[in-house]
């Protein structure tokens, strides 16, 4: 994925490099907001930035409510193979994932009044995860205190609030350090301020160079958005359902097919989505195309693709450590697309049948039709139920009857009728006359 990702960025990796000066450069990356996909390949990216140019140290400043697991877990593992000193930076709140994120690093510094912890994965309602979710996280937190010599109580407590440890949490209560307790446990170091980070590392005076988010990661950050994912999806679907009802290939099917790349490749790249997830949807499509073009009616084709499709839409967006948060934010999604698709056909269609211009083409009828413009239709003949007449053809069982001077259009009532039997009108309907034989009804009488 990473060899992926650099294809895509490469010539806006040569454009922003961190300059070549020094061993007296420090390169501070912005960890703000959201811990979502999109933020760990321009962690990486800053990474292998700075190593290239020789910096001498990588501060990630972190002001996060927390996010994705899977997101952090990347970030951690890109910190674990840096080949440059990796510092965190806790500009005031470190929670969930930016604590586990702050923790990977080699030190950790707080500005006063900073908070850090309370990791404990939860759904998107805000309840505590499944503890299948709480224990892999808790075995995460552990480990990455273990690796710099603290004490993976501490780490544990932040994630699980049944653990207590004495002189610092209660059992039933979350823990989450305050920068003086960090500090006292030997979790943080405590700094004033920016400066305070480049004494504390021993870097004062050294040349700051800012990581920024570079124009191919902004573009895949705002398609992988989850209000920005569902339009893409919907504008897709709605492409590809028009081109399949239509002959031959053309704009409707090319934005659907654009829609979709855009879709799939953004999540793609940010680590989301995998082979696999198009491999599913790909054969969805494909079992559809066999129910529209070679299946009659709507069958055991139809469904499977329509399934497939759907699962492969819904696992493309929750990764590989999905959260409750994940599954919601990614069955949102997908619920608003269907949405989407849903509203747009119905209003496209309601606007179609409404349009003038195909009535008047005659493409749609309109609900009535004028004799001044060429239409005519068959009054109903109430008046004639009762009359008789002859049969002048047969009526097997349609024919002609003719009733005083006039020529009518009848059908038999069950049996067929020879040319010249007399007949009555038992019904009258538009063009439709129901008759019966008069002589046949004088035998049963008989």
């Amino acid at each position: 994925m990473k060899t992926i990702w650099s294809g895509v960025v490469a010539a806006s990796l040569l454009a922003a490099a961190v300059p070549v000066a020094a061993q007296r450069t420090v390169v501070r990356v912005p960890v703000a907001g959201d811990v979502e996909m999109g933020l760990a390949p321009f962690i990486e990216r800053a990474l292998d930035e700075a190593a290239t140019a020789g910096a001498a140290a990588v501060v990630l400043e972190i002001e996060t409510p927390g996010g994705r697991v899977d997101a952090a877990e990347r970030i951690t593992a890109a910190i674990s193979r840096a080949e440059v000193p990796v510092y965190a930076y806790v500009n005031m709140h470190a929670y969930s994932a930016g604590a586990m994120i702050a923790l990977s690093a080699e030190r950790v510094l707080m500005r006063v009044g900073s908070v850090m912890g309370a990791v404990t994965p939860v759904d998107g309602s805000g309840t505590k995860a499944s503890e299948k979710m709480v224990s892999a996280m808790r075995a995460r937190m552990r480990a990455l205190a273990e690796a710099r010599g603290l004490d993976p109580a501490i780490a544990e407590a932040m994630v699980d609030e049944e653990l207590a440890i004495e002189g610092v949490v209660d059992g039933g209560k979350l823990l989450t350090l305050t920068t003086g307790e960090a500090a006292r446990l030997g979790y943080a170091e405590v700094v004033a301020d920016w400066n305070g980070v480049l004494e504390a590392i021993g870097l004062e005076g050294a040349e700051v160079v800012d990581a920024e988010v570079n124009w191919a990661e902004r573009i895949v950050r705002f398609f992988t958005n989850p209000v920005i994912a569902p339009f893409l999806l919907s504008l897709g679907f709605l492409g590809l359902l028009v081109e399949i009802r239509s002959s031959g290939f053309g704009l409707a099917g090319a934005a659907g097919l654009l829609s979709l790349s855009l879709f799939f490749g953004a999540h793609l790249l940010v680590g989301l989505a995998g082979a696999e997830d198009l491999i599913i949807v790909g054969v969805g499509i494909v079992l559809i195309g066999i129910e529209v073009f070679l299946v009659p009616g709507f069958g055991v084709f139809g469904v499977l693709g329509i399934v497939a499709v759907l699962g492969g839409v819904f696992m493309a967006q929750i990764g590989n450590l999905p959260t409750q948060s994940d599954l919601a934010r990614a069955s949102g999604v997908l619920s608003a697309a269907i949405i989407l698709v849903f509203v747009t056909a119905w209003f496209f269609l309601q606007s179609m049948f409404g349009s003038w211009r195909l009535r008047r083409s005659g493409v749609i009828l309109p609900e009535t039709t004028d004799r001044d413009e060429g239409y005519t239709s068959a009054d109903v003949r109430t008046d004639m139920e009762g009359a008789e007449g002859v049969a002048i053809t047969d009526l097997r069982p349609a024919g002609v009857g003719l009733f005083g001077d006039e020529r009518m259009d009848v059908v038999s009532e069950s049996e067929w009728i020879e040319e010249g039997t007399r007949i009555r009108v038992l019904s009258a309907e538009g063009y439709r006359h129901v008759v019966r034989a008069i002589e046949s009804s004088a035998n049963k009488s008989d």
